[in-house]
C-alpha cells in the first residue's frame, strides 16, 4: 500500500506537480512512518531528478536497463574473448548500431539536440536514402 502510494508521484504530468506530491505523501506518512518521512525528505532530489527532462525522455532515464544491458553484453565479450589485442578491440560498434535501429526504445540525437544550451549544436542534414 505504501508502495502505491509513494507511485502517486512518478504518475504526475509535471517535474512541480511530481515534488508537490511527493512531499505530500512525505507529510501524510510522517505520523505513522517517521523514519519513511525522513527518508523521503532526503531523497526526493535524487529519486525525482529524472522529472526535470522531457516527459518523452523519463520512461527511458528512470530505468537503469539500457546501462545493465550494456554491462551483460561487455561481460559476454570479454569472456568469449578473454583479452583485447588494441585499445579500438574495446569499443563496442554493434551496440551503437542496435541503439540506432531501435529509435523507439532509446533517445535519439533528434529529441537530445533541443535540450543543449550550446546554439552552434545542430543536427547533420537529412540525406535521402
Amino acid at each position: 500500500m505504501v508502495s502505491a502510494f509513494i507511485g502517486t508521484a512518478f504518475a504526475q504530468e509535471t517535474n512541480a506537480a511530481a515534488h508537490a506530491q511527493w512531499r505530500q505523501v512525505a507529510d501524510q506518512l510522517r505520523p505513522r512512518a517517521h523514519k519513511l518521512a525522513d527518508l523521503m525528505d532526503h531523497a526526493e532530489m535524487d529519486v525525482l531528478a529524472y522529472m526535470g527532462f522531457p516527459q518523452a525522455h523519463r520512461t527511458k532515464l528512470h530505468s537503469t536497463n539500457p546501462i545493465e544491458r550494456l554491462n551483460g553484453e561487455i561481460k559476454r565479450r570479454t569472456e568469449v574473448v578473454g583479452i583485447f589485442p588494441n585499445e579500438d578491440a574495446i569499443i563496442l560498434l554493434e551496440q551503437n548500431d542496435e541503439w540506432a535501429v531501435q529509435r523507439s526504445r532509446y533517445m535519439t540525437l533528434e529529441t537530445v539536440a533541443p535540450l543543449s544550451d550550446d546554439p552552434l549544436v545542430s543536427l547533420p542534414p537529412v540525406t535521402a536514402a
